[in-house]
């Protein structure tokens, strides 16, 4: 079965390019439409991709390439047995796109991780915190601007 045929076919107004490599089928689409697609890769019976197993971020401040962030989230059929990767472009002046919470729990953890790392809010996510540094972290350590030698503030016992 053609992955990219069918979602082309169905969301052609959201689908801003696609490639098939050595089997690795991946759709690139714009932000807003990450929850529509998501609702249909899970329950259209023929793909059931009953699992996200990562989601992720890339900047793109030193290639110049615009826009600077892609969301990259990889879904998994256990039923089918197919795999599927979806790249949704997010710009740098309104980092956010839709949470996938509600669809996928595990991608609680992985939104606040993209959150903490990079910086990119997710709406609705249900307790957007920090999840690997603590809540007086200054700045986003993967974004390619943050100064590898910035000082954090120390943070102390509380009395």
């Amino acid at each position: 079965m053609n992955i990219i045929e069918l979602i082309q076919n169905k969301f052609p107004d959201l689908v801003v390019s696609t490639h098939d490599q050595c089997g690795d089928q991946t759709v690139v689409i714009r932000k807003e439409g990450i929850v529509t697609l998501a609702k249909f890769l899970k329950y259209d019976p023929e793909l059931d991709f009953n699992m996200l197993t990562d989601l992720t971020c890339v900047d793109y401040l030193k290639m110049n390439q615009e826009p600077r962030f892609e969301m990259v989230y990889h879904f998994y059929s256990l039923t089918k047995n197919h795999r599927l990767r979806v790249k949704a472009l997010v710009e740098e002046k309104s980092p956010e796109v839709d949470t996938l919470c509600e669809l996928w729990p595990i991608a609680n953890w992985f939104e606040r991780e993209v959150w903490d790392m990079f910086g990119i809010r997710f709406k609705n996510h249900p307790n957007l915190k920090r999840i690997l540094l603590y809540e007086e972290f200054v700045g986003h350590p993967l974004r390619k601007d943050y100064p590898y030698d910035k000082r954090q503030p120390i943070i102390g016992p509380k009395n």
